[in-house]
């Protein structure tokens, strides 16, 4: 069980010591899509969702998101990060949502994009829900990480259907 950092000896959970890790650049990008019908697509594109601006709600959100993921993920080590960069795009099925966190310091950043996206998801849900309650989020996922002592990392077209 010692294989795992994030257990202890006797397999229990404990957040990771990585005091002695190298502070360097880090970024990661994830990506996930909202899933909606075609009257909240049309909505979106036409500036007339009820709530207002669905899109610039979601890019907030998503900022949020990634800095307050050591609240919400339990072993997460706070980061200071030095960017967020969320884009969402409405495409015919829903909407894409791409986000790109930066720090510089001892651990990645694969949680905070992955909580960006997830967060900025649920905040466009919210905001359209009075039009299309059936939305549904999807393929939330990292797409790229680099700095670390791992690497740089892209995801593969196998890694896409987690045929690894």
């Amino acid at each position: 069980m010692t294989d795992l950092p994030h257990l202890t000896e006797s397999g229990t959970a404990r957040m990771v010591d990585v005091s002695d890790k190298d502070i360097t650049r880090r970024e990661a990008t994830a990506s996930g899509r909202v899933l909606l019908s075609a009257e909240a697509v049309a909505a979106l594109r036409d500036n007339t969702v009820p709530k207002g601006d669905a899109l610039a709600v979601g890019r907030i959100a998503g900022i949020q998101g990634a800095k307050r993921t050591p609240d919400l993920i339990p072993l997460c080590h706070p980061l200071p990060l030095t960017g967020v960069d969320i884009d969402l795009d409405v495409v015919d099925e829903g909407v894409r949502i791409t986000a790109t966190v930066r720090t510089t310091g001892r651990t990645g950043v694969e949680m905070e994009a992955l909580t960006a996206v997830s967060v900025a998801a649920l905040s466009v849900i919210d905001m359209i829900k009075a039009i299309d309650r059936a939305a549904v989020i999807t393929d939330v996922r990292v797409e790229t990480k680099s700095g670390g002592r791992r690497g740089d990392w892209r995801r593969t077209g196998s890694e896409a259907t987690g045929n690894d």
